[in-house]
């Protein structure tokens, strides 16, 4: 019986999981069929693909800063170089953007590169039982571990450790909003000299040239984009079923106002995430009882960023040490 279960392979998932594995043993799960969480890469075809989560990392504090930099020295992460427009009208960000190698869960892949992660696998109850915890997933497997770590977004591990976690967790002021992106790839390609878009407007927020990055060269042009926040809110519990209204409203949005030509669109998909950011930060930054032996950990306890689940993961590693 291994000593760690750790439930999510996003940024703070696999952070823990790395910190822990010098000292435990553990491992991971995840309803994906690859890591990241919400720093995901889409493939397309062949090495051509999309960041469809998380665009890029900046850093705030200086220990993140120092955990990037480490990252950036192996080559792990790269700078995003490149002109990125900025048309919302707000204090402009300079900061250095840093992005994967290969694509935004490189951080994920390299922190998990020694650890056993258990893909495709969705979890659909918890048992503790005074001397372990069971695992049961949603095809009747069941693992058996000393402690737990939840790494899942804050509505859905409210509902997985209902009847374990205080009040205090049920209540934390946490608002998760959604995000809706499009990944569109267009043909007959000519070098543009713009890395990113940022919008002033209502339906389409972002747009990232993914040629930009530099980890794949093509005749194609592959761009991510993103909604806005109330555009997302509207129809993130129906752009499945009306898929492609909802596409076309994102693709004609981009299409006025970047001048680019519908006849050349060859590829679009469209993905949502129902738990993407918390812009409001709660009282604690991770959650560890020793009693029950299980943790909590997420951006969310923080706020919206990448920084924020590798601070929650810190913070959660030093209450179990």
């Amino acid at each position: 019986m291994k000593d760690f279960c750790i439930l999510g392979s996003g940024i703070a998932g696999s952070t823990i999981a790395k910190l822990l594995s010098k000292k435990y043993s553990v491992q991971v799960f995840d309803k994906a069929k690859g890591v990241g969480g919400r720093s995901s890469n889409r493939r397309y075809k062949k090495n051509l693909s999309f960041d469809h989560g998380a665009q890029y990392i900046s850093t705030n504090s200086k220990e993140f800063n120092s955990f990037i930099n480490k990252l950036y020295k192996k080559k792990i992460l790269k700078k995003w170089e490149g002109t990125h427009l900025d048309y919302s009208l707000k204090r402009k960000d300079v900061k250095t953007k840093y992005i994967g190698k290969a694509g935004n869960n490189d951080i994920s892949k390299y922190l998990l590169k020694r650890i056993k992660v258990k893909k495709k696998t969705t979890i659909k109850k918890l048992e503790f039982n005074k001397t372990h915890w069971n695992i049961i997933t949603d095809k009747n497997m069941k693992f058996k571990f000393k402690n737990i770590i939840v790494t899942f977004p804050y509505p859905q591990a409210k509902n997985l450790l209902k009847k374990y976690l205080k009040k205090s967790f049920k209540n934390l002021t946490v608002e998760m909003k959604p995000n809706i992106t499009l990944m569109l790839a267009f043909k007959s390609y000519k070098f543009l000299p713009i890395s990113s878009i940022k919008f002033n407007d209502q339906n389409l927020e972002w747009a990232a040239n993914e040629n930009s990055k530099g980890r794949f060269k093509s005749n194609l042009n592959l761009w991510t984009l993103q909604a806005s926040k109330k555009f997302s809110a509207k129809y993130i519990n129906t752009y499945k079923s009306k898929k492609k209204e909802v596409s076309k409203l994102l693709i004609n949005k981009f299409l006025n106002l970047s001048g680019l030509d519908k006849k050349k669109i060859i590829f679009n998909n469209i993905h949502g995430w129902k738990y993407s950011f918390n812009f409001k930060k709660s009282n604690i930054q991770s959650i560890w009882s020793k009693k029950l032996r299980l943790g909590v950990c997420g951006d969310w306890f923080i706020g919206p960023k990448i920084e924020n689940a590798w601070q929650s993961s810190e913070n959660l590693f030093k209450k179990i040490i």
